[in-house]
C-alpha cells in the first residue's frame, strides 16, 4: 500500500500486482473500463495536459463561484452497446448519468447539452425513440436540455450512436461534498442492490437467457440525494457506482481521503438473480457497473438518520451500510462471506466493455 512517500491521489504512482503493460503506445479497451488503466491515462495524459485547476481530486464534477452562487459543472460521454437495453438506453442513462453527477457534488441539477455522434445507417425510430427517453429523464428531474450539437460519421465507423451529455447545478451545500472531506470513524451506506446495469447490458448485448428478467438501475438520484441535501445532515462524500462499480469508488475515495474503509460482504446488497447472473459470467458483482445507485460517507452517528430519508424513497428504499472508515493509508479491505479478509483493488482491465 502506499507509504509516507507515495502521492496517493496520483493514480500513476499507486502499487498494484503484475499485469500485461501496454508497450505499443496506443489506447486499448482496457483503457475505458474506469479501473487502473483508466486511472494511469488520465494521471499520464489528461492531468499532465490540464492540471487541476479547481482541485476536483478526481471527484465526479468541478464546482466554483458564479457571482451570488457556487456552480457544479460535469461532463460525460456514452458509448453503450446495445443501445437499447432491458430497463433503459443510451439516451435515458446519459441523462441520468450527468444528472446524478452533479447530485455527487452536492447541486441540484438545473441544465444540460446534448451532443449526438450518429452513424450512417442509425434508423431514425431508434434515434426518436433515444431521445424521447432523454427528454421523459430530463423532465421527472425537473431538468432542462438547452443546447447541444450533431455530428454523423460513416458507416462502421461508430456503434450507431455516441452521446456527450454536460449539466450545471446550483450547490446546495456551504461546506464541500467530496473524498477529501473523509474522515475516519464514518459509516459507509449503499443505496440499492449493486450490478443490475451491467449484467443488464451484457444479457442484451450477448442474447442470454438469465431466467428472471433483470433490467437496469438506470433512473435519476435527485428522489433519494435532494433530501439528503436539504436535511443538513454532515454528508462528506457521495459517488455513483458507475464504470468499476462499488469497488473501484471506494478505493478511489480510500485513496484520495487516506483513510481506510472495512466492508462486510454479507452486508452489500445483491440481488439473486444478479448474483446468479455473475457467478454464471465469472464477473465480481463489486465491478459490476450501476446507473442508479450511488455511496454515501458520513459520520456514524449521523448513519441512521440518512438510512431513514434514503428508505422513505422508492430508488434507494434498500439503502444499508456496508461498512466504516478507520485511520490508515487509503487501503479498501472486504471481510469475505466465508470469513476471510479480502484486500479490494481496482481491476486493471474491463469486466464488461461498453456499458455506459
Amino acid at each position: 500500500m502506499p507509504d509516507s512517500t507515495t502521492d496517493a491521489t496520483n493514480p500513476a504512482a499507486w502499487p498494484a500486482c503484475p499485469a500485461p503493460q501496454d508497450m505499443r503506445g496506443v489506447i486499448e479497451i482496457a483503457h475505458g473500463g474506469g479501473g487502473r488503466r483508466t486511472h494511469q491515462l488520465i494521471a499520464s495524459i489528461f492531468n499532465t495536459a490540464f492540471g487541476d485547476p479547481l482541485n476536483t481530486h478526481g471527484h465526479d464534477g468541478a464546482v466554483f463561484a458564479a457571482e451570488s452562487e457556487k456552480i457544479a459543472i460535469t461532463t460525460d460521454s456514452y458509448v453503450v452497446q446495445p443501445l437499447e437495453f432491458p430497463g433503459g438506453n443510451i439516451g435515458s442513462m446519459s441523462v441520468h448519468g450527468t444528472i446524478n453527477d452533479l447530485l455527487m457534488c452536492g447541486a441540484r441539477p438545473r441544465y444540460l447539452s446534448a451532443a449526438f455522434v450518429l452513424e450512417a445507417g442509425l434508423q431514425i425510430p431508434t434515434l426518436e425513440r433515444i431521445v424521447s427517453s432523454m427528454r421523459a429523464a430530463a423532465d421527472e428531474s425537473g431538468v432542462q436540455i438547452v443546447t447541444g450539437d450533431t455530428k454523423v460519421i460513416g458507416r462502421s465507423r461508430g456503434d450507431g450512436l455516441h452521446i456527450n451529455t454536460s449539466g450545471v447545478g446550483s450547490v446546495l451545500r456551504s461546506h464541500p461534498v467530496g473524498p477529501m472531506q473523509v474522515t475516519a470513524g464514518s459509516s459507509v451506506i449503499v443505496s440499492g442492490d449493486l450490478g443490475r446495469h451491467g449484467v443488464a447490458v451484457m444479457s442484451a448485448r450477448e442474447s442470454l437467457d438469465l431466467g428472471d428478467a433483470i433490467l437496469s438501475d438506470s433512473s435519476s438520484l435527485c428522489p433519494a440525494v435532494l433530501p439528503l441535501l436539504e436535511s443538513g445532515l454532515p454528508i462528506q462524500c457521495m459517488r455513483d457506482l458507475t464504470r468499476g462499480g462499488l469497488a473501484t469508488a471506494l478505493v478511489e475515495i480510500a485513496r484520495t481521503s487516506r483513510t481506510n474503509i472495512e466492508l462486510d460482504e454479507q452486508d452489500i446488497p445483491v440481488s439473486p438473480p444478479v448474483r446468479g447472473a455473475c457467478e454464471l459470467l465469472g464477473l465480481d458483482p463489486i465491478y459490476v457497473a450501476n446507473e442508479g445507485r450511488f455511496v454515501m460517507i458520513l459520520p456514524q452517528e449521523h448513519a441512521k438518520e440518512a438510512l431513514g430519508i434514503l428508505r422513505e424513497t422508492q430508488i434507494a428504499r434498500d439503502a444499508t451500510v456496508i461498512g466504516q472508515t478507520k485511520e490508515g493509508t487509503g487501503r479498501v479491505a472486504m471481510k469475505t462471506l466465508i470469513g476471510t479478509n479480502r484486500v479490494v483493488e481496482m481491476i486493471s482491465g474491463e469486466q464488461l466493455p461498453r456499458i455506459c
